[in-house]
């Protein structure tokens, strides 16, 4: 759209202010929640990027535009949007939409405050620490700290500087000077912050020692063991051990009482990387896969992910009563944290973080909390685990799938094996053939908008397909129709 002549703003206009936000509701509510959570539509509509930085006539300029032409821009930007609330979305580790959470998510955009200080946000201060309270009464403890950082990376980035912090206080004021080569350890199956926040903090990727994983994708911790022996005969000195609660791809979770059992004898902080697995601790009838959580110093858990609170919901929970983090974090900004305000100042708790400016993440999950009860939620949990289970026991009985493991968690990854290579494992090229299939109907099920699934290699394993079985819509049809849809689109392949 060409520049034109100036156009009145609404600033001051408070009737065209509600007015345009009045049609934009209605837009988000057609076209992202009534339409972007109906199987009938498509989850996305594909269009390649110079196609599409035509479609959304991206610059800015120096004019403004008219309410019609707005309108049209927020429409225009749903469309081809992903829909991640689809039943047909399996692609990442959150799906699903759900109301309420959605609700508190506009309320606290609307409000546009900081959680940095109970002056200017009260509700939401009393509200995070009685949310994180009750976090932390699942993962077992009765008393503790925490805070919600802006996903579950910075979460475990944070972990990593408290028990570094926590061993060599001295570190805050004389930085890398203060330490000694320092050696952490996790996974080879872990997320991939850890290596980046050791980067970012100046560790270096040289002080994470990749601990073995079995054939399911656990960490060994007879490796842990020889790993943390070999580091201290190399003059490292061993401090934190980062255990994982639901792996990315297989979903694995590590054997958690074992892993405490090194750490008590080495004196190392212990934590668990949960932001995917976590939330597994509100089923009665799966929480025995966290078993020994609570013996962790810290927890990453991302809310967002499997309970559907809608990003960003990560919780960084901590053990520590000592006030660890204000200590590791805390500069005492005199023209923020003033200390002769007219209530209790121990309730600005800004200064526990590295931010500043600090999202409200809490009312989303409360709100949820509030209308599902803990019973809700549950079941919930259960559904997925069930529903998990019926796509299994389906594939199993297709021809042309094959699983590349029992799941224990939602996380199931399986072959397609189109009909022009079954039975032809024993060919030479079998492998490298049957690792084209899945980027070959990913690209077909992305441009036909039906649904989206994702992939990857794993070791030695050639692509296979990781549906995650998260959204709290889904039903067993939904299971059908995902492998129905594969083989429409790999029959010919």
């Amino acid at each position: 759209m060409a520049d034109s002549e100036p156009l009145p703003t609404l600033d001051g206009d408070p009737m065209a202010m509600e007015a345009l936000l009045q049609d934009v509701f209605g837009i988000v509510v057609d076209e992202a929640i009534r339409k972007g959570t109906d199987a009938s539509e498509k989850v996305c509509e594909w269009r390649e990027p110079r196609e599409l930085k035509q479609l959304l006539d991206l610059e800015l300029r120096r004019q403004g535009e008219s309410h019609e032409q707005i309108l049209e821009r927020c429409r225009t930007v749903i469309h081809y949007s992903v829909k991640t609330g689809h039943p047909r979305f399996f692609n990442q580790l959150f799906s699903g939409l759900d109301p309420h959470a959605l609700a508190g998510r506009i309320i606290t955009e609307s409000l546009n405050t900081s959680q940095y200080t109970y002056e200017i946000a009260p509700v939401f201060v009393l509200m995070e620490e009685e949310v994180l309270k009750k976090l932390r009464s699942l993962v077992g403890w009765s008393s503790g700290d925490g805070v919600f950082c802006p996903g579950g990376s910075i979460s475990n980035m944070y972990a990593m500087n408290l028990a570094r912090y926590q061993r060599y206080p001295d570190c805050k004021q004389r930085g890398l000077r203060a330490l000694p080569p320092l050696a952490l350890f996790t996974s080879k199956e872990c997320h991939y912050s850890i290596n980046k926040g050791a980067a970012f903090l100046g560790l270096g990727t040289d002080s994470v020692r990749v601990v073995k994983a079995d054939e399911r994708g656990k960490m060994i911790p007879e490796d842990l063991e020889r790993q943390i022996s070999l580091a201290e005969a190399e003059g490292s000195v061993p401090f934190l051990v980062s255990a994982t609660s639901g792996t990315t791809v297989l979903g694995a979770f590590d054997p958690l009482d074992a892993i405490a059992d090194v750490c008590q004898r080495h004196g190392m902080w212990f934590h668990v990387d949960a932001a995917w697995g976590g939330s597994v601790l509100l089923s009665q009838t799966h929480k025995h896969l966290l078993d020994g959580i609570q013996r962790a110093d810290s927890v990453a858990w991302n809310p967002h992910k499997l309970l559907a609170a809608g990003l960003q919901c990560s919780a960084l929970l901590l053990r520590d009563t000592s006030n660890l983090l204000k200590r590791c974090h805390g500069f005492q900004a005199s023209y923020l944290f003033q200390q002769d305000k007219f209530y209790d100042v121990t309730l600005d708790t800004g200064d526990k973080v590295v931010q500043c400016g600090r999202r409200v993440d809490c009312l989303k999950l409360w709100l949820m909390w509030k209308a599902q009860g803990g019973q809700g939620l549950e079941r919930r949990i259960d559904q997925a685990f069930a529903l998990t289970r019926y796509l299994v026991e389906e594939i199993k009985t297709r021809e042309g799938f094959e699983l590349v493991m029992e799941p224990e968690f939602v996380n199931v990854c399986f072959w397609f094996v189109p009909p022009s290579l079954r039975g032809k494992q024993e060919r030479p090229d079998y492998k490298e053939r049957l690792s084209q299939v899945a980027p070959m109907l990913k690209e077909r099920m992305v441009k036909e908008g039906s649904m989206m699934i994702g992939y990857q290699p794993h070791g030695p394993r050639a692509n296979f397909f990781r549906v995650i079985v998260a959204n709290p819509t889904l039903t067993r049809a939904d299971m059908d129709f995902l492998l129905n849809e594969l083989e429409r689109l790999g029959q010919d392949l």
